[in-house]
């Protein structure tokens, strides 16, 4: 019995201490007095003689343990409680209860501590290690217990940005910082508003939830404006802090849309703008594990598959259920042994609890037009996962942002001998360059300047004359090469049938006449060119080719330059030169604008909606005018035919315009010298005497106005004049029978209606007018009559006179018809006297019969005129002749 009631004082007694305390202050209780007569009172301490506190184990120690009734019992306050009424608090009745009587003492200002460690309260924690509080305090709000003072949770500026040495993968991955970056970013998404006022996630979460979307873009730019800090941490650490994104987004479109979890289980946070556009070839161990956003072409990509996200096993021993293991890209997680029956295996994969993601890879090339000369463009393979699959296919221009992850390979560590890593972009953001994105990098003042320059009366001849500003002469070069880069507008009639609207045009002619530099100056100033010759493309190259797919070993395309240039220009110089095999090949993405493929079980049409430019050398290198352009060009008719635009350039012996191009050539090697500094001679003192007096556009406007009328303007053929160009149709038809030269086809109808709708486009006019047909059928005609023979081209330059003439400048045709009075009078004399002189006269009358046939009645303009002068020509009115020098 003494037993039992030792062990009952043990445990519902004070402590030893405490007793023998009460016991000595107790009066009227003779006790016999403790061996140790230094110990005093708990609460008072250890008296000042007695520096190492009381002596708990003595002689008489025992006495301790004696019964003492009137102490051996429970104190009668604080029982009268019913164990009913405690059983019946939940959890969190509870610590709603605890809180409150925290808040009660906080501001009372009791702190119930006895002494240091040996009563727990949460008022120690400020003394606790500095990481510490921070941690418990992200402990309390995750498990939902907020304290009074929201400031201690949420934690300045200041310490989010001090990482106090470590790196900053590490220090997102704490508790602390973790949690006050979910209340910034969360803070940001909810109260982020434009310089209208306008709450921009708001519209963002509700256009997402609309289209039951379960990506959010957020712009980087924003972000960096309201949250710098966040801002410096994404690029550095992305992996941790979208994931830290993620959750946020998901709890804040939750609260707008409790229900929106049954839609879409996850909300991925995609950021667009990141200002620093890495290229793929310049991508290094530097970017490793870092944000970045790098352009490129899709050259191809694999089928959608799914990818372990959270796998779960079964034990095949005891039909246990392991798991969930969360799959890393790196490797794959497996578990070791069952923790119920601890067998070591095997384990099958639970199918049914599983859950899988969306994944495909592909493949991203540089753009051709950012390869260096002689360099093979560089590639690299991106994964897109959940929602990002399908957003682009092969020949799609993106712009992709993503983290350029590292994952071993063990074919590269067995070819090279050492451990070496395969690189791989984890895709977080997609833009396709093509869905107005080009039209988004213009901003308003280029908008304004764009109308305002539409607004000139002369727009279309200074269009004209801003083309390849470099190039002396060649005008009806340039004026086709402006129609085909505005080009027309393609058309779907009936959903079945597509007519093209890209306006495609051959240079062929004379060697050094400027047709590779053309081509050239095109791929310079169009949005999205791809430059390539005859000599150095296959059929295979230009269209599409199949080839098995190093990783899922199954057969993928990859895009050849048609494909490449969908929705821009391809440049195809030599194009003679190819074999007529490989021509055949575009015949088909020439008019129907697809690139159709049955190859290893793969049957398919790619889209190459591109503008065909090429240039050709005549056979035998020169053109001979004596024959007709089919005689000339080692060409078939089909490809022929699928050509809007023909150009013949011709080298033709004239002394006055030879001397004006030697100038022209001289001043531009003078002005672009490198080492001018000062500009020397500028450009405009060299005399053009056959361009047109309007003044050029600046070359990074031209670029502007051209994307701008391609992509927002769209004129419609309500008001065109269809009799005309069913007239010139018929007499186009029956002068192709008569001088066998190319045949014209309903094609040239078809190619007539595209450049007077071009032609409206340069003005950004909404219905083609009359002056657009007008100048489409001058186009037509000039391409048509400059393919005939020298000894028809004459008659057929009467017949069409009054078509040609259509915006002509009169002191241009007044100087095309003294022009051919001087090759006669110079004809007349070599064949007459066998020289010629130095001055040719031609007499003033001869000039006025020719002017009057065109109704030009009063040619004292012309005489004054600037291009008169530059030609070398002077008027003698006393004589009545026209004296030009040579």
């Amino acid at each position: 019995m003494a037993d039992s009631s030792e062990s009952f004082h043990m445990a519902t007694s004070p402590s030893r201490a405490s007793r023998r305390g009460d016991l000595t202050s107790s009066p009227g209780r003779d006790l016999p007095p403790f061996e140790d007569e230094s110990e005093g009172l708990l609460g008072d301490g250890p008296l000042p003689e007695e520096d190492d506190g009381e002596e708990l184990i003595g002689d008489g120690m025992e006495r301790d343990y004696r019964a003492i009734p009137e102490l051996d019992r429970y104190e009668v306050e604080g029982l009268d409680l019913d164990d009913e009424d405690l059983s019946e608090l939940s959890p969190g009745a509870r610590a709603a209860a605890e809180e409150a009587m925290r808040r009660r003492d906080r501001e009372q200002g009791l702190t119930g501590r006895l002494r240091r460690g040996l009563l727990y309260d949460s008022e120690d924690e400020d003394d606790g290690p500095p990481g510490a509080r921070r941690r418990r305090i992200a402990e309390r709000a995750a498990e939902g217990i907020t304290d009074g003072d929201e400031e201690e949770m949420i934690e300045s500026i200041e310490n989010l940005e001090d990482m106090k040495g470590h790196t900053v993968r590490e220090w997102v991955s704490m508790a602390a910082p973790r949690l006050e970056i979910y209340n910034r970013f969360k803070n940001f998404l909810r109260t982020h508003v434009d310089e209208n006022g306008h709450n921009v996630f708001k519209e963002k979460i509700s256009d997402m939830c609309k289209e039951n979307r379960e990506s959010l873009v957020v712009n980087y730019e924003d972000l960096a404006a309201r949250e710098h800090v966040l801002a410096y941490f994404l690029p550095e650490a992305p992996t941790e802090m979208l994931k830290i994104f993620d959750e946020a987004a998901k709890e804040v479109v939750l609260a707008m849309y409790p229900k929106y979890d049954r839609i879409a289980h996850e909300i991925h946070v995609r950021i667009c703008n990141l200002p620093l556009v890495e290229e793929i070839r310049a991508l290094r161990q530097l970017h490793l594990n870092q944000l970045i956003r790098t352009s490129g072409v899709v050259s191809s990509c694999t089928g959608v598959l799914p990818q372990l996200s959270m796998v779960k096993y079964n034990c095949s021993k005891c039909s246990f259920v392991l798991g969930p293991f969360f799959q890393s890209q790196n490797q794959e997680v497996k578990p070791g042994s069952c923790p119920e029956c601890q067998s070591q295996g095997p384990f099958e994969v639970n199918m049914e609890e599983t859950v899988y993601q969306n994944y495909q890879r592909i493949t991203i090339q540089e753009s051709p037009g950012k390869v260096a000369a002689g360099r093979l463009p560089r590639s690299k393979d991106a994964v897109l996962l959940a929602d990002l699959v399908d957003s682009c296919k092969p020949g799609d221009e993106i712009e992709l942002t993503g983290i350029y992850h590292n994952n071993y390979d063990g074919s590269l560590n067995t070819a090279n001998g050492f451990p070496v890593f395969a690189t791989v972009i984890l895709a977080n953001h997609i833009t396709r360059r093509d869905e107005g994105v080009a039209v988004a990098e213009l901003t308003d003042e280029d908008v304004k300047a764009i109308v305002a320059l539409s607004k000139d009366e002369r727009i279309g001849e200074r269009i004209f004359a801003s083309i390849a500003p470099s190039i002396y002469g060649h005008e009806d070069i340039k004026r086709a090469l402006a129609l085909s880069l505005f080009g027309g507008e393609p058309k779907n009639p009936g959903g079945k049938h597509k007519v093209r609207g890209d306006i495609n045009v051959l240079l062929c002619g004379d060697p050094g006449t400027a047709k590779s530099q053309f081509l050239k100056y095109v791929e310079k100033v169009a949005s999205r060119a791809v430059f390539t010759t005859g000599q150095g493309a296959s059929a295979v190259g230009l269209t599409a080719y199949v080839q098995r797919h190093p990783v899922s070993r199954e057969w993928t395309l990859e895009a050849g330059a048609l494909v490449l240039a969908d929705r821009g220009v391809c440049l195809i110089d030599e194009f003679d030169k190819m074999n007529d095999a490989d021509r055949t090949s575009i015949h088909e993405a020439m008019e129907q604008q697809s690139i159709s493929i049955s190859k290893a079980g793969i049957v398919t049409s790619l889209q190459a909606r591109c503008t065909v430019m090429a240039a050709a050398n005549p056979i035998g290198g020169r053109y001979d005018p004596s024959l007709t352009f089919s005689e000339n060009v080692d060409l078939t008719e089909p490809i022929v035919s699928r050509f809007d635009v023909l150009c013949v350039v011709r080298d033709t012996v004239d002394p006055v315009q030879d001397e004006m191009l030697a100038r022209f050539v001289v001043g531009s090697h003078i002005k672009h010298h490198p080492s001018n500094k000062e500009g020397g001679v500028a450009l405009e003192d060299v005399v053009l005497p056959n361009s047109s007096d309007v003044p050029s556009i600046p070359q990074e406007l031209l670029r502007k106005y051209i994307i701008y009328a391609k992509e927002r303007v769209h004129p419609k053929l309500n008001q065109m004049d269809q009799d005309k160009v069913a007239r010139i149709y018929s007499d186009l038809r029956k002068e192709s029978m008569a001088t066998g030269s190319i045949p014209i086809t309903v094609r040239h109808i078809e190619s007539m209606i595209r450049m007077a709708e071009a032609h409206a486009k340069m003005h950004l006019r909404d219905y083609v007018l009359e002056d657009d047909v007008n100048m489409a059928i001058r186009v037509m005609l000039e391409s048509f009559i400059d393919t005939q023979k020298f000894s028809v081209m004459r008659s057929m330059r009467k017949t069409f006179a009054r078509y040609l003439a259509f915006r002509r400048d009169n002191n241009e045709l007044l100087l095309f018809i003294l022009k051919q009075l001087v090759a006669e009078q110079v004809a007349y004399q070599r064949s007459r006297y066998g020289v010629q002189n130095d001055t040719i006269e031609i007499p003033e009358k001869e000039l006025h019969d020719k002017a009057r046939q065109i109704n030009i009645h009063n040619l004292s303009a012309f005489y004054d005129s600037e291009l008169f002068r530059s030609n070398r020509f002077s008027h003698d009115g006393k004589k009545k002749l026209i004296l030009q020098q040579f």
